[in-house]
């Protein structure tokens, strides 16, 4: 579970190394700064998207004195809320489909038996104990089995 967590938090930061060096390119007076309005074409041209609505919320609300120009500092705050936004939907995409894997029916849930299958797959050195005490915590309503939202909770932590 924490390899899934781990090479998600070295991608984002692959990805805002990425902007930063955007950033710095256009930066090209050296000044520390770029104008605000260059942002959505930074994020456009490394891949990433985002809501044009938004982004002008966010920048109104960083640019306070209303300069029309962002740190180095505050594009990072600013593109990192796409980015974190990309990176959790792309992990519950990944989860969706490692779920329908086990959801062989197709019927929206797996049976805890199975959970505890991949509980055990996942970190071997989980005792009987640990699994159960997992599963109860998991299967709250005692009905034996997990649907999605319950599967991305534990997965996630969420």
């Amino acid at each position: 579970m924490a390899t899934l967590s781990s090479a998600t938090m070295e991608e984002n930061e692959d990805k805002m190394r990425a902007l930063r060096r955007a950033f710095l390119m256009a930066d090209s007076a050296k000044t520390g700064f770029i104008e605000s309005n260059k942002i959505a074409s930074i994020l456009s041209d490394c891949g990433h998207s985002f809501d044009e609505k938004r982004l002008n919320r966010i920048l109104r609300d960083v640019d306070t004195e209303k300069t029309g120009k962002i740190s180095l500092d505050d594009f990072s705050e600013i593109v990192s809320v796409f980015v974190e936004e990309e990176s959790a939907e792309a992990m519950q995409q990944e989860l969706k489909e490692a779920f329908r894997l086990y959801d062989k029916e197709g019927n929206g849930f797996i049976t805890t038996k199975v959970l505890r299958e991949i509980l055990a797959a996942l970190d071997d050195n989980l005792t009987s104990a640990d699994l159960d005490g997992m599963i109860e915590e998991i299967d709250s309503d005692d009905s034996g089995t997990v649907d999605f939202e319950e599967f991305m909770e534990m997965m996630t932590g969420e």
